[in-house]
């Protein structure tokens, strides 16, 4: 018997716009890349704590940061680093044993078929091969919730990404048959004048609305009441939202 399709959750027009989008974006001198900052900062002590070297890496999510090129200076020399395109789905397979090490950016949290996308990446990487994926899971923003909650009253709608936390992590890189599974999390905290600026630093980051199933916009009255709402969180005039970053880790032996 055939195993079920998995639902459709996220929309992958909408991510593809939303990458397209960021890629512009991020070429303005003062775009936000906060997250993947704090991802790379994070990769870098993980990958010297493991002494792991590596001279074949693919990196996903790099829709704009230039990552390749930090990622090919910590490597060994003449390490060479594959970005992958504006297009690529990691629902689908791709190469076969290729990669000593793959890393992914801010993607898995938005991904149907996680456990698939998980077996791809296992599959592509040769024998010893590490992969890492970061992406915003449970924990983060509340603040921008609480803010939707506030606007949409007694009709909330589907406004906020479903999130993954690091014990359905670890399963999921368990199930995917990747050796030495280990999930963890890292909290950065960042202080907003406003909603508006929060959405536009999420929107510049990939980071917007991807369901296929997003509520209606808000109305302006039901808008100025999530503004409000963000607005009365905040200390000395700026609001601090979290953003609880998962990262799974693992190798294939």
């Amino acid at each position: 018997m055939a195993a079920s399709a998995p639902p459709t959750i996220f929309s992958p027009t909408r991510r593809l716009a939303a990458r397209h989008r960021m890629a512009k974006l991020q070429r303005e001198a003062d775009a936000p890349r906060y997250i993947v900052d704090s991802i790379i900062d994070d990769l870098i002590e993980r990958l010297g704590f493991l002494r792991f070297q590596f001279q074949k890496a693919l990196v996903i999510g790099d829709w704009g940061y230039g990552i390749g090129e930090s990622v090919e200076r910590i490597g060994e020399p003449g390490c060479a680093c594959t970005t992958a395109s504006l297009d690529f789905d990691a629902e689908q397979p791709f190469a076969k044993a290729e990669y000593d090490l793959i890393l992914s950016f801010c993607e898995l949290g938005t991904i149907n078929d996680l456990p698939g996308a998980l077996i791809h990446m296992r599959n592509a990487l040769t024998p010893g091969g590490l992969m890492i994926a970061s992406f915003p899971g449970a924990g983060s923003l509340p603040m921008l919730r609480q803010a939707m909650l506030a606007g949409d009253g007694d009709r909330p709608a589907a406004r906020i990404h479903p999130q993954i936390d690091v014990r359905a992590g670890a399963q999921l890189l368990q199930r995917a048959g990747i050796a030495d599974p280990v999930a963890d999390s890292h909290t950065l905290e960042v202080r907003f004048s406003s909603l508006d600026r929060l959405v536009a630093d999420l929107r510049a980051q990939g980071l917007s609305n991807l369901l296929a199933k997003p509520g209606l916009p808000l109305t302006k009255s039901a808008l100025d009441q999530a503004r409000a709402a963000f607005a009365a969180a905040s200390e000395s005039g700026k609001t601090t939202e979290c953003f609880e970053i998962v990262t799974l880790t693992g190798w294939k032996r």
